[in-house]
């Protein structure tokens, strides 16, 4: 399904991009794609109320529970742009946080609009700033500027974190009926979708896509060797033991410190002034395969009784390697307790994240710091 939508997607994209700009610039208007933007849409439904109108705004929300939003990445012109300025500034991504202001930015902008005046939309709608800056007008170039500052630093940070549209059809995305998802049997944790994701959606630490932000444009897919991105209904994921989390760690631990005297890597440390509790520092050393003392003295349950077999099994965080900084020495490979680091001649090491427990050996080893431990929201006990 999710092939057959990426070139699907590809297709329409190109037909509606044309006829934005054919409608535009007067050359020719078959389809009056300016007519399904969604706020203008709303514009109509409040000044000229028609029953079509309403029927056309609500196939948008309907779109949008079904698909997610679909409408940045095929329907929106603004979009479009972005996504033409992201191809030719070559733009790597990482993940961004889903900034909570953006609900405060749509209330306001579409309160106003619904009031009866269209002075805040003028300024943030999509819509309207791609006109603006196609005919030439002051504002609309003005923010073609700042959205092409944006674009080379952030990607598609607007439609993610600033447009009112996203981030009504964002809240509709949340609950849509096919969402993007990562088969985390099949996810090596290479990060290449993370990258090449144009909102920041995708949580290559845990797994996880939020698709609130997720504009549906399948790029992830396209660069995944292994399949892990898909589309549609996500499984239900199986119950597996939880050995705890960072909330029930933060609410349970008393600070007495018995862990860090007793560490014999000296890799607990006390809580200082970034960290409310004790907390791992892999950057001296790293936890030891053969050692459980922090789980028999800790005596509030902060850190869970474990024997040294399922220690072992336990996965605390997760090595991650930078295929930009790896020399290819193979030294995380010999290192790594678990023998779960594979590495073929001449290639990269592969450290498997649902086998790396997070114990840092490899990162300490490595000789020019390629590899980082990523922490885990919740640990769980790995079947072997």
């Amino acid at each position: 399904m999710g092939k057959f939508y990426r070139y699907g997607r590809a297709i329409l994209t190109l037909l509606v991009a044309v006829l934005a700009v054919g409608g535009i610039f007067g050359w020719f208007y078959p389809l009056k794609i300016f007519d399904i933007q969604l706020v203008p849409l709303l514009q109509r439904s409040l000044v000229n109320f028609s029953w079509f109108v309403l029927i056309l705004l609500l196939g948008l929300m309907v779109l949008a529970l079904v698909l997610g939003r679909v409408y940045c990445s095929v329907l929106c012109p603004l979009g479009l742009l972005q996504e033409a300025m992201m191809i030719i500034f070559r733009r790597k991504n990482t993940m961004h946080k889903n900034w909570p202001y953006k609900y405060f930015i749509a209330a306001i902008s579409f309160g106003v609009l619904i009031g009866g005046s269209a002075l805040v939309v003028r300024w943030i709608d999509p819509y309207t700033l791609f006109g603006s800056a196609a005919t030439g007008a002051a504002i609309g170039l003005g923010a073609l500027i700042l959205l092409a500052v944006l674009v080379w630093f952030k990607g598609r940070w607007f439609c993610a974190n600033i447009c009112p549209v996203g981030a009504v059809l964002g809240l509709l995305a949340k609950k849509a009926w096919v969402k993007v998802y990562i088969n985390q049997d099949k996810c090596v944790a290479c990060g290449m979708c993370a990258r090449q994701c144009p909102v920041g959606c995708i949580d290559i630490k845990n797994k996880t896509v939020d698709n609130e932000m997720c504009i549906k444009c399948m790029k992830c897919q396209g660069v995944c060797k292994f399949g892990a991105l898909q589309l549609g209904k996500a499984p239900k994921a199986e119950p597996k033991f939880n050995a705890g989390n960072v909330e029930d760690f933060a609410n349970r631990c008393l600070n007495c410190n018995l862990c860090v005297a007793r560490c014999p890597m000296k890799i607990i440390k006390k809580a200082d002034a970034e960290h409310p509790t004790v907390h791992l520092d892999y950057s001296e050393a790293f936890c030891n395969y053969k050692c459980h003392r922090c789980s028999k003295v800790c005596p509030s349950g902060a850190i869970k009784t474990l024997s040294l077999e399922e220690k072992r099994r336990t996965q605390i965080a997760i090595a991650q390697v930078d295929e930009d900084v790896c020399v290819k020495c193979g030294l995380c490979v010999h290192e790594c307790p678990r023998q779960i680091i594979v590495k073929e001649e001449g290639g990269f090491p592969k450290i498997s994240p649902d086998e790396c427990i997070g114990c840092g050996a490899c990162y300490n080893v490595c000789p020019v710091r390629a590899i980082s431990m990523q922490e885990v929201t919740q640990q769980r006990l790995l079947d072997k």
